[in-house]
């Protein structure tokens, strides 16, 4: 018996190769099976074909550069398959176990760059069928056995997306325990809050960064929906119509782990619902991280001066020495465009479509993995980032006395002497007209400068306007107190099992 080939030590990338790779993987298939690769121009349709594919048409048509990276959820849904088929008695169980040791063994290539990726044989299910057909022979040919690309294409897509959510799920939850602990260890600095990013009220750093927290928590809500309901199985819808042979899609689907099975042939093998959702979801997460790192960079300029961050997530200027510049937190701003475009794109895409399936709809993946790949690497740098920042305190409390943040306070203050809110409201804006004028702050006012405004203005109003006064004033529900932050903080970690 001949030896195997032993394969060189150093591996070569998954990608295409040239020829050389593909003569060699020719001569094992061939040692292996007494076979060679079938043809690149021999498609596995080509049955009722006279004419090859035009090279241009390949070119044009081909997606195995870039849904190569659905190998290993085509064949895990093709392991399963074959293991139904065989339980259902279509093929037998000595074909299923050949079928499913070629699977391996291609996982096994692909895994270790051996495996050639042709762009004749179109997607990665016709790549992966011919290779395990010129490795195992004709049990390979029964594989595809009442199944169609339409509805392998939906299920590799589902798993691929599964996969994808359930590690975006996991960064979302990390970043709110990021914030989370970063409030609990700025707990008692206080920054000016905003309207319209004008100074306004007030308000605790921490009870700030948890509308963060807040607003990601929405978004694990999202997420998890769309999981919901892409944990639908659509594989054995076939083309569009099903199968007249006897196949068991309940054992597919506990296979899988799916937790219900497509109820219509052709909205399984038609239905895209399921990525536009993630990329909806994606693309309301990624502006709130976009609505993040745009205070980041504000707050990093000399004009504000509110934070710095650290120098391994800033970058220099090519020109200017003294320049340190928040590009990170700049790209992440950036890169929401392309994700929001992305969701447009597949939108649009899906808008006019007939049923059933389409081959426009080979343009639903480059959408999906770029904004998998975009939400994934912003919400993990993000949490590499935060942590690395310094907050000046100083300069936030220093800043949040400024610009007669306290009015409110003053006018509140009124209302609790029994002055109409509206006739507080106007008696306070009097006063703070008259600091402007006389470029003066509130708290420095004399008291019977005060007390002309009106009479019932007494020297516990000093107190009143202090910051750290106004901050702990705010005791309604969901307020920026400092007891009420921290309830928010309790809540939020018992909701996500933080110790």
């Amino acid at each position: 018996m001949k030896k195997p080939t032993q394969k060189p030590a150093q591996k070569t990338p998954a990608k295409p190769a040239g020829k050389s790779m593909k003569k060699a993987q020719n001569k094992t298939l061939k040692a292996e099976t007494g076979r060679p690769m079938r043809k690149a121009t021999e498609k596995l349709w080509s049955g009722r074909f006279n004419e090859a594919t035009s090279a241009d048409v390949e070119a044009f048509t081909e997606s195995i550069s870039f849904d190569q990276r659905l190998w290993r959820h085509d064949i895990q849904g093709s392991i399963a398959h074959a293991r139904m088929l065989a339980a259902q008695r279509i093929i037998t169980a000595k074909e299923a176990e050949a079928i499913i040791r070629g699977l391996d063994n291609i996982a096994a290539d692909i895994r270790s760059g051996d495996f050639f990726f042709s762009r004749n044989l179109e997607d990665i299910h016709m790549n992966i069928e011919s290779n395990l057909t010129a490795r195992i022979g004709d049990p390979g040919k029964k594989l595809h056995t009442a199944r169609s690309r339409n509805d392998q294409v939906a299920l590799d897509l589902r798993l691929y997306l599964r996969d994808e959510i359930q590690s975006i799920l996991s960064l979302i939850q990390r970043l709110e325990g990021t914030l989370i602990s970063i409030a609990e260890q700025h707990d008692t600095v206080i920054m000016p809050g905003y309207t319209h990013l004008q100074r306004a009220q007030p308000v605790l750093l921490a009870h700030h960064l948890l509308a963060y927290v807040a607003m990601l928590d929405r978004d694990r809500d999202r997420f998890t929906d769309c999981l919901r309901r892409m944990d639908v199985l659509p594989l054995g819808a076939c083309a569009l119509s099903g199968t007249s042979l006897p196949t068991d899609r309940a054992l597919v689907a506990k296979q899988l782990g799916f937790r219900a099975i497509a109820l219509n042939s052709i909205d399984a093998v038609s239905d895209r619902d399921f990525a536009v959702e993630f990329l909806a979801s994606s693309a309301i997460v990624i502006m709130h991280l976009s609505r993040f790192a745009e205070e980041l960079v504000l707050w990093s300029t000399e004009e504000f001066r509110f934070i710095e961050i650290s120098d391994r997530f800033t970058t220099g200027s090519s020109i200017m020495p003294q320049k340190k510049n928040p590009d990170v937190a700049e790209l992440i701003r950036g890169k929401t465009g392309r994700v929001y475009g992305n969701l447009i794109s597949l939108l649009t895409l899906m808008k006019g479509l007939p049923l059933a399936y389409n081959r426009d709809m080979q343009e639903d993946k480059l959408p999906v993995f770029d904004t998998a790949d975009t939400v994934n690497a912003c919400l993990a740098i993000m949490n590499g980032m935060l942590p690395a920042i310094t907050f000046n305190a100083a300069r936030m409390k220093a800043t949040a006395g400024e610009g007669y943040s306290t009015a409110t306070d003053l006018a509140e203050y009124l209302v609790k002497k029994g002055i109409p809110f509206r006739e507080a409201h106007s008696i306070t804006g009097r006063i703070v007209f008259h600091c402007i004028q006389n470029k003066a702050g509130l708290e420095t006012l004399e008291l019977s400068v005060l007390q002309s405004f009106s009479p019932v203005i007494a020297k516990d109003i000093y107190r009143v306007l202090d910051p750290s006064t106004s901050v702990s004033a705010r005791t309604s529900y969901g307020g920026t107190s400092p007891a009420e932050v921290k309830r928010q903080i309790r809540y939020y970690r018992k909701l996500l099992k933080i110790k």
